[in-house]
């Protein structure tokens, strides 16, 4: 049986925009190395998305364009799947990339989409497979004219069983492309689904890379990994590394991370001995960012001994290795981790913090010599699974921001910063 997730706060309102602005500035202006000064403004704007909107994600194009992609419900019944491009001063219209009623909508496993350095944009989301609860498959389109039309969906596994296939990070194939991973659930079928008599079966990593609209044979990266919690992806040089959660016999999950070097998956490594060991899924997966080149910035939570923790690694050999964890937390982290890494090389980390009365998405500013700048309050919120995985992107010297407002009709804001290099 799976156990899903305990740790699930939620958005319930944003912080007034002066208050954001003036925290974010704080923020930028803590401790840091001194040959790197941030000033940041933040401000929000009028979201491309329409009421009943939750899932966003963001990615950036090869030349800084930042794109959203949401989903929402449709009026006449069912999904939309949505994305817009922020364009001079605000987001162009929405554009469509797939709808109806068999959409698998969970607040966890999130549609997405990405900018290939080719120019193609990728995106995947999960269609219901089956009448099982997470009967779902993976289904990605691509477009070759900025949107305005995609190819037909297609599944990157080929299994065909009706179980959990989903979890999905894509990237630039070092081979030209789009490649991606996913958890899959294949095992299950074997093993009487998700049942307790299936408690034998495990959920797999698995990787594949597309050659134009086709995706080649799958490869398995690791054949036991966390059942459902989020994996990551970014390049480096000679490849991509990759990070996810996972699972030991012994119900250990700890971080794992492989890297595609050269065309070969290398063999899992953790990043860091938590040893949490929980008998179920806390959904709360890691995530990285990369200067593509050797620089990576790790963050994740954990909660040994029932004790909370959000953490972040730094590597300077492309993930090969990683230096001991910093602690990034206020004392009562719910999890739901995001970063960017910033041009000084030290990383902008986000996270959902329990406080008295309910929950925060905060940031700080984290150097891989350890030295960290103030915790500062992004936007409020309450400890429920509607508000899903607020988001962050730096494309240049602006910083987007995303995430679900969990009021009596969800929506995804938006709002951008600046940030100033001296």
């Amino acid at each position: 049986m799976q156990i899903r997730a305990r740790f699930a706060p939620s958005f319930v309102h944003v912080a007034a925009a002066a208050c954001v602005l003036t925290a974010l500035s704080a923020a930028c202006a803590g401790p840091r190395p001194p040959d790197q000064a941030i000033a940041a403004t933040l401000g929000e704007m009028p979201s491309p998305a329409g009421p009943d909107s939750a899932m966003p994600q963001l990615a950036v194009e090869p030349g800084g364009r930042v794109l959203a992609s949401w989903l929402e419900k449709h009026a006449e019944g069912g999904h939309r799947f949505r994305f817009a491009a922020f364009e001079g001063s605000g987001w162009s219209a929405p554009v469509t990339i797939a709808e109806g009623d068999r959409f698998f909508a969970n607040w966890a496993d999130v549609p997405s989409i990405a900018a290939l350095a080719d120019g193609t944009l990728a995106a995947h989301w999960l269609e219901r497979s089956g009448p099982d609860t997470y009967a779902y498959d993976v289904k990605v389109r691509m477009s070759r004219d900025g949107g305005r039309t995609w190819s037909a969906a297609v599944s990157p596994h080929r299994d065909g069983t009706q179980t959990e296939h989903g979890f999905v990070s894509m990237y630039d194939h070092p081979g030209g492309g789009l490649g991606l991973i996913w958890l899959d659930g294949r095992d299950f079928a074997e093993h009487a689904g998700h049942g307790m008599e299936g408690m034998q079966a495990e959920m797999s990593l698995r990787a594949t890379s597309f050659d134009g609209d086709t995706p080649r044979p799958e490869v398995l990266v690791d054949g036991r990994v966390c059942e459902c919690c989020p994996t990551t992806a970014a390049p480096v040089t000679g490849g991509i590394v990759i990070a996810y959660r996972d699972r030991s016999p012994e119900e250990v999950r700890n971080i794992a991370v492989a890297r595609l070097i050269d065309g070969v998956w290398s063999e899992p490594a953790h990043v860091y001995d938590d040893n949490w060991q929980i008998p179920g899924c806390p959904v709360n997966g890691p995530a990285l960012d990369t200067d593509g080149a050797a620089r990576v910035a790790l963050v994740w939570f954990t909660a040994p001994g029932e004790e909370a923790h959000v953490r972040v690694a730094f590597s300077s050999d492309g993930g090969a290795t990683f230096g001991d964890p910093i602690a990034v937390d206020e004392g009562a982290p719910l999890g739901r981790v995001d970063n960017v890494l910033l041009p000084d090389g030290s990383a902008l980390v986000s996270w959902i913090e329990q406080v008295d009365q309910g929950a925060d998405w905060r940031v700080r500013q984290v150097a891989p010599d350890g030295t960290r700048g103030p915790s500062v309050r992004i936007a409020a919120l309450t400890a429920t699974r509607a508000s899903g995985h607020p988001r962050m992107m730096r494309a240049g010297d602006t910083l987007t921001f995303a995430w679900t407002d969990a009021g009596d009709v969800p929506q995804v804001r938006t709002a951008r910063a600046r940030l100033e290099q001296p």
